[in-house]
């Protein structure tokens, strides 16, 4: 039996996601200066978020119905090396529709998740609320992982800070450290733009595996707790936000500073912001009923399929409305995606954005529902749990 909670809030994301992706071919900039283009890139954070808890609450559940550690711990890996490849090949080649990867290659989302998974194989052995233990204190003490090269002897210590890059920024854009905020500024690695660090999300993906728990007990206690729990992270972001953002010297108005939170990695202020809101909703999603509903779900069951499409489709459908807005495709703008170059006088407005998000959306049910139909029906062929 699934839990239809995860599901609907996963198809919730998947969904969510798209608009943040539209928005990039579409030119805008990642938030700001206007509230119309925060708010449609504010919205979007609740994806990566989602996506590295459930899927270390989906694995907990796959614990629970296998059993079996070794079966788990290869499951992870397989998938985990799987995802990585997949971002690295199809997924680059989606976003860009180019093979230069001397010009831009980069560590996305499913990067992310892929290492995640491999390195919470060799943990999935503890109990879940140790994991919980390792993965809040991995969230919550983050900033000290950026002090791991210095124990290093210093004839090594360039190479481990190359190699450890990947885990946890080291340098700052401006090539001094930066212990408060530790902006990634996209290091490079092997060629690659590291956008995507490792760590918090392997604790945010640890926590969701002992959020599993929960999902399990009865639906009155879960709901409670959930709700509790939920509304006592958000809480804790609002009254520290607020404080931070109030004796933060901005020009930007209150509500930006203290929504506006960083994402490269993920402070703790964006963790607590994004997973307080989806864990206080899950008695609600649990609960809810009807056709649209059913449609998230069925968009959820199957959110690598939905990822693996949707890309190429954004793609397409932006050549379609630059062919009929400017007569020509202007793949040129695309090159180097997700980080695009659209000039400011043609750029899409937000109405034409969220007309298109609501296309491909659709589009992107029809080929969903048919996939999770189709891997319902074959339990048998094994590879579809892949996918």
């Amino acid at each position: 039996m699934r839990l239809r909670s995860v599901d609907f809030l996963r198809g919730m994301i998947m969904i969510v996601m798209a608009i943040d992706h539209v928005r990039v071919y579409a030119g805008l900039p990642a938030g700001g200066p206007t509230a119309g283009i925060f708010f449609t890139r504010w919205i979007t954070h609740f994806c990566a978020p989602g996506f590295a808890f459930f899927a270390g609450a989906s694995t907990f559940l796959y614990f629970m119905k296998s059993k079996d550690v070794s079966d788990v711990r290869k499951f992870l890996i397989s998938r985990g090396l799987l995802l990585v490849l997949l971002e690295l090949t199809l997924i680059r080649f989606s976003w860009m529709f180019n093979l230069d990867y001397d010009r831009y290659a980069f560590t996305g989302v499913i990067w992310m998740l892929g290492w995640s998974m491999v390195i919470l194989a060799a943990f999935v052995s503890l109990r879940p609320m140790m994991l919980t233990i390792i993965g809040l204190s991995m969230i919550l003490l983050q900033q000290v992982f950026y002090y791991v090269p210095n124990v290093f002897p210093e004839t090594v210590r360039p190479y481990v800070t190359y190699v450890w890059q990947v885990f946890y920024p080291v340098v700052a854009p401006g090539g001094q450290g930066n212990i408060l905020s530790a902006s990634s500024g996209l290091q490079e690695f092997l060629g690659l733009k590291v956008f995507y660090v490792l760590i918090p999300w392997i604790g945010v993906m640890m926590t969701g595996f002992g959020f599993g728990q929960v999902l399990l007990m009865d639906p009155q206690r879960r709901n409670r707790i959930c709700i509790r729990l939920g509304l006592i992270i958000i809480t804790l972001f609002v009254v520290i936000g607020s404080i931070i953002a109030i004796q933060t010297p901005s020009d930007l108005p209150f509500v930006f500073q203290l929504l506006g939170q960083q994402k490269y990695p993920p402070t703790q202020m964006y963790i607590f912001m994004t997973l307080g809101p989806l864990i206080a909703l899950f008695p609600w999603a649990e609960r809810v009923k009807g056709k649209l509903s059913d449609g998230i779900i069925a968009i959820g069951r199957v959110p690598m399929f939905y990822y693996l499409l949707h890309i190429p489709l954004i793609h397409l459908t932006a050549f379609g409305v630059n062919l009929l807005l400017f007569g020509t495709i202007h793949q040129d703008w695309y090159e180097t995606a997700p980080f695009v170059t659209v000039p400011a006088d043609q750029q899409w407005g937000l109405s034409l954005l969220y007309l298109v998000w609501i296309v491909d959306v659709a589009i992107l049910y029809f080929a969903s529902s048919w996939y999770a139909a189709y891997k319902s029906a074959h339990p048998e062929k094994l590879w579809l749990k892949y996918l």
